[in-house]
């Protein structure tokens, strides 16, 4: 039977927090996935002994292992270049999925024939207490100019879109972003499901929680890869800020 979906999982620091996520993924209604983790930290060698011996013995499972780090972007790129999947579904190492998250989305996208979607999401603490949640909406290029509000985590997308010219950029934040545009671009539009079917923690020292990173890479999509002038993409850094602020 072909893999109908390929989970790509990169993992560079807290193994307790990947256990989480893939657990959330080995307890999914549906079954028919594989799991691809790549690790991006050839340092730490004792959590990933742990890990290989907590995967060992789960024929779905293959772990990739990056000789140096090289991001999270490129390190789904790793992933996604060995997916044998239909779909790909990305999920963040500290992040988890409700048990019918693929199942759902899956026959969301089959029956509507769909290229590209995402879900609402839980925003929790590091204690699992709820803080917010966050509304998905169908979005075109035009909508996501002004305001990336797509989960990663959330996100299955046809593996057929995600060709060499179509992956993740290095960047340390945003990486995500210029695909989705990378691919809005091209008249795909990602549904979304208002049902929350992810759990999204909220980490304070993340890497994205890093407000300079942030607008300086968001500066970066709009200039470089956007290829908008100087001040046009000043301009989008600030609309894109002032969207974010209003839904905190």
């Amino acid at each position: 039977m072909k893999i109908e979906i390929s989970v790509i999982i990169p993992f560079n620091d807290d193994l307790s927090f990947l256990k989480k996520a893939v657990n959330s993924v080995l307890n999914q209604s549906f079954k028919n996935y594989e799991i691809i983790i790549i690790c991006d930290n050839p340092n730490i060698k004792k959590s990933l002994f742990d890990l290989k011996k907590f995967i060992q013995k789960k024929r779905n499972i293959r772990l990739l292992n990056n000789k140096n780090n090289i991001g999270a972007g490129y390190s789904r790129n790793r992933g996604i270049k060995i997916a044998k999947g239909k779909f790909i579904a990305f999920l963040d190492s500290d992040d988890t999925w409700t048990k019918n998250k693929l199942l759902i989305q899956r026959n969301f996208m089959k029956k509507k024939d769909i290229l590209a979607s995402h879900t609402s999401y839980d925003i929790l603490d590091l204690n699992n207490n709820f803080i917010k949640k966050r509304i998905s909406s169908n979005l075109k290029y035009h909508n996501l100019l002004n305001s990336c509000d797509i989960g990663l985590s959330t996100v299955m997308i046809a593996r057929k879109l995600l060709k060499r010219s179509c992956l993740f950029p290095n960047l340390k934040t945003k990486e995500d972003y210029v695909l989705w545009l990378k691919i809005a671009k091209k008249g795909v539009i990602f549904y979304g499901l208002k049902r929350s079917l992810t759990k999204w923690t909220d980490r304070p020292n993340s890497l994205s929680k890093s407000v300079y990173q942030k607008l300086r890479d968001a500066f970066i999509v709009y200039y470089k890869y956007e290829d908008f002038n100087f001040f046009k993409s000043l301009l989008k850094v600030l609309i894109l800020s002032i969207n974010f602020l209003e839904k905190k």
